[in-house]
């Protein structure tokens, strides 16, 4: 097996860190020396501005000589810093939230809308943060401003309004990849708000309506055309008993004397129909 593939691959966050073998030089270690020897001459006065205090949510990067002390950042607790010889950049890892303004977008199907979010990240890796970007923090608003316009710009106004998890969660994947370099882990992506022009929510109120308006029609044809079959069964179960057909008419005067008080209702007998229309044919 090629032993070139067994290496692992160097992680992305060091391409801008310099190699450890390389040293400070003679030249550097002189300058550390007499920075430790000042320290040692001022003992225990230069003590207090040699020693840094990192709070838990932080990390410090410690520069020597402008080379990044170590690879991996240091804290939390209490740190050596020389004199003169050494600096450093605390970065802190508590989760930042960054608001996306409403950014004005035109869809898939050419309706412009405006669309905010944010977008909820930390740090993972302070020597990447300050290492590979020059401001992590304007870097990501930047990127997570373009990478919304862009996304949204591929989307219609219906997928935009109906799909908003999975907008977000494409979002997040991209923005997750891309910061990778930088030290940043993007926890979550969140679509705040969709804002579109009043005449468009009108066109799509008035759209809404006029489908309402044709299922309650649809509806109602059915409607009828079940009660036209009732109807129809009824009549024949009452042609073949003409007792049924009474009785129904004495339940719909009950009905109307009970819904309508103020109506004197005369009930006529049947009988006396029928045979009024009997001697009519006769006649």
């Amino acid at each position: 097996m090629d032993p070139q593939r067994e290496t692992p691959k160097k992680n992305n966050t060091e391409h801008l860190i310099a190699d450890r073998r390389e040293g400070i030089g003679v030249c550097g270690w002189i300058l550390v020396s007499l920075s430790f020897l000042l320290v040692l001459i001022s003992f225990p006065i230069s003590i207090w501005a040699c020693i840094k205090v990192i709070r838990e949510y932080e990390r410090a990067v410690v520069f020597r000589l402008g080379r990044i002390l170590s690879k991996k950042a240091k804290g939390p607790g209490l740190i050596l810093v020389l004199p003169c010889t050494d600096t450093f950049i605390k970065v802190d890892l508590r989760t930042v939230t960054c608001k996306i303004p409403p950014q004005e977008i035109l869809t898939k199907d050419a309706v412009t809308t405006q669309v905010d979010g944010v977008v909820y990240y930390r740090i993972h890796s302070a020597v990447s943060a300050v290492a590979n970007v020059t401001d992590v923090h304007s870097a990501t608003f930047l990127l997570a401003q373009t990478t919304l316009r862009n996304i949204l710009g591929t989307q219609s106004l219906a997928q935009l309004l109906a799909g908003r998890e999975e907008i977000a969660h494409s979002i997040k994947a991209i923005l997750d990849s891309a910061t990778e370099q930088w030290g940043i882990k993007v926890a979550r992506v969140e679509i705040k708000d969709v804002r579109i022009p009043v005449a468009m929510q009108r066109a799509m109120a008035a759209e809404a309506e006029a489908a309402r308006e044709a299922r309650a029609k649809v509806v109602a044809a059915e409607g009828e055309m079940n009660a036209s079959k009732a109807l129809k069964q009824a009549s024949v179960v009452l042609a073949e008993s003409p007792a049924g057909l009474q009785l129904r008419y004495l339940q719909t005067l009950t009905t109307l004397a009970a819904e309508n008080n103020s109506t004197i209702v005369f009930p006529l007998p049947i009988n006396m129909l029928e045979s009024l229309g009997q001697k009519n044919k006769g006649g």
